[in-house]
């Protein structure tokens, strides 16, 4: 049972992985034996010290996902830097809040570049690589938005819930060649993107009093989810996306 959730020899790319659930999911990969290749924008040094801890190797890439090029460079540097990559994961995200009829364009651009596009050119970039071998594991972070409309986020709802379409469609033609994509969808998770909610105790109160097990997620929480996923425990799976909410979308 223990080498069925094992990722001993797999080498895992996170976005975003410099904080937050990135950097949960990071070392919960290699905690399950996997080398993590980091990619973020900023400097991941505090990753690379919980990754390396726990024994495993970790490489770090920077890349800025606005850029529609930057996909194409990412893959080839993280094959080069590797041999290969067994699991990708699209964390790397943003979020802007601001009612609709005072949505800028370039709020609407800048998430919608990030939280959508760069998700499909790196699952095609990477998804190529891993068609090569016959074999791949792709997670995409999703959301509770992927459901619902939320409020003043006009831009990260239609991303998050382009990622549920991109991840069932990609599933649709790539899970007779070996590959399996599935994604997360975390509920309210204590991190950067929630914590001008968390600051404003009434929408806090509120939302806490709709998770039934009572309070917001951590990125350990995650981690669990994550590594089944990517693991041979999941081989049966594709074009899923997993709900870890505390309940949330049960109440």
């Amino acid at each position: 049972m223990e080498s069925l959730f094992s990722l001993k020899g797999k080498v895992a790319l996170v976005t975003g992985s410099s904080r937050g659930l990135g950097q949960g999911i990071a070392v919960g990969f290699a905690k399950a034996g996997a080398g993590v290749i980091g990619v973020s924008s900023s400097s991941s040094s505090n990753t690379k010290e919980l990754v390396e801890s726990e024994g495993a190797r970790y490489y770090e890439l920077a890349a800025d996902l606005m850029d529609p090029m930057a996909a194409k460079q990412l893959a080839a540097e993280a094959i080069s830097l590797t041999g290969q990559v067994d699991i990708l994961v699209n964390n790397a995200g943003i979020i802007r809040r601001n009612p609709v009829a005072e949505h800028s364009d370039d709020e609407w651009f800048d998430v919608i570049n990030i939280n959508q596009n760069s998700v499909f050119f790196l699952c095609r970039e990477i998804g190529k690589h891993m068609l090569e071998r016959g074999s791949g594991k792709i997670i995409n972070i999703a959301s509770m938005l992927s459901y619902q409309g939320g409020l003043t986020v006009p831009g990260y709802a239609a991303s998050k819930h382009a990622v549920a379409g991109i991840t069932k469609s990609l599933a649709n033609e790539w899970a007779s060649k070996g590959l399996n994509v599935n994604a997360i969808a975390p509920g309210y998770f204590a991190t950067d993107n929630t914590a001008p909610i968390r600051e404003n105790e009434a929408r806090k109160s509120s939302i806490e009093a709709r998770i039934p097990q009572g309070r917001w997620g951590t990125p350990e929480d995650l981690q669990g989810a994550a590594i089944f996923l990517a693991s041979d425990a999941s081989n049966y799976m594709n074009g899923h996306v997993l709900c870890v909410d505390g309940g949330w979308m049960g109440s």
